[in-house]
């Protein structure tokens, strides 16, 4: 097998993306490479984090670097489906229903503090990131080619919130966990901003674009060009079965949940400079791909368990095939 991907040039271009956001979100490089796992991918991804460990920032940098459109929608209890999808209002002039397009209808959604909205709105959101489409008044309409969610949420505030249907948690790809930096990355970011660093000034960023969107959907062709050997597929297989038999899960992962570790893994490797897959890979990518994919029993939870902990111990059970 070669150790370059399929697209060179692309996967210098993505490594760049990742350089320059290493510039911007100082002591997160597993979260911003997971962030860009998730968009090359082509998936969705729910970042969960105290609020203060640049979240926002890490989104509108990567919107940058991407050259891609932005939007950002802040969720709370009383937003409405027509708030993100849009609406039919009368034109009197016309005298007739034009369509005003809702936020939704962009490259890279930032949805903000997304279990602050009611069902009826999540139910609108789940269609246009499981079908890249809206529906309104009957209508369905397309959304871009590129079009991506990453949403927000506070994993330690739960007033005022309601929880993720496990429909709408299934449709992200990753689950990216977000703590805080460590103490040189901290003392790095006061620095920056003695340096005149803003994260509420986009021009104090200085990420200058990487590629445009239609070269991250080319970008996409070849991550799905990368080569995954049986051996690995079916070791996929076997880590998501075997969470179904986890005695501390009350539910295991979904055929799904194995898909998205296909995929990620995929994208995965392509970072990493190679056109194969390997069980590292899979490996890497198992805790951000199942701990939102899984539920543990009261028994568990009493415990102190955690999804992370459970499936990390699974992974150490189940032999991974040779490179």
């Amino acid at each position: 097998m070669t150790t370059v991907p399929p697209d060179a040039a692309a996967y210098g271009r993505a490594l760049e993306v990742l350089n320059r956001l290493r510039g911007v979100v100082l002591g997160q490089d597993a979260v911003l490479r997971q962030m860009l796992v998730a968009l090359l991918a082509g998936g969705h991804a729910l970042l969960e984090g105290v609020p203060g460990t640049a979240k926002t920032l890490a989104i509108r940098s990567l919107a940058m670097a991407l050259e891609l459109r932005f939007g950002r929608v802040q969720f709370t209890p009383d937003l409405m489906p027509t708030d993100l999808v849009g609406v039919n209002m009368l034109d009197e002039a016309r005298r007739e229903f034009v369509y005003h397009p809702g936020p939704v209808f962009t490259d890279l959604l930032l949805a903000d503090e997304i279990n602050r909205a009611p069902a009826k709105t999540q139910a609108a959101l789940l269609e246009a990131m499981a079908e890249r489409q809206v529906t309104t008044d009957g209508v369905t309409r397309p959304l871009p080619p590129a079009f991506t969610v990453f949403a927000s949420q506070n994993p330690v505030e739960y007033e005022g919130t309601y929880p993720l249907p496990e429909a709408q948690l299934d449709r992200f790809l990753l689950k990216i966990s977000i703590g805080y930096p460590g103490e040189e990355a901290e003392r790095a970011i006061l620095d920056r901003y003695a340096g005149g660093f803003s994260a509420d000034r986009a021009e104090s960023y200085g990420v200058e674009p990487v590629m445009t969107a239609a070269e991250l959907l080319e970008l996409r062709r070849s991550v799905a060009a990368v080569h995954v050997e049986p051996a690995v597929r079916d070791y996929v297989t076997r880590i998501v079965r075997a969470t179904r038999e986890e005695p501390s899960f009350a539910l295991g992962a979904s055929p799904r949940a194995g898909v998205a570790l296909f995929l990620a893994s995929r994208a995965e490797a392509l970072l990493s400079g190679r056109d194969f897959v390997t069980p590292d890979d899979v490996k890497t990518l198992a805790l951000p791909v199942l701990r939102h994919r899984v539920m543990l029993t009261p028994e568990a939870e009493v415990e102190g368990m955690t999804a992370d902990e459970r499936i990390s111990a699974l992974l150490q059970t189940l032999p991974a095939p040779r490179d």
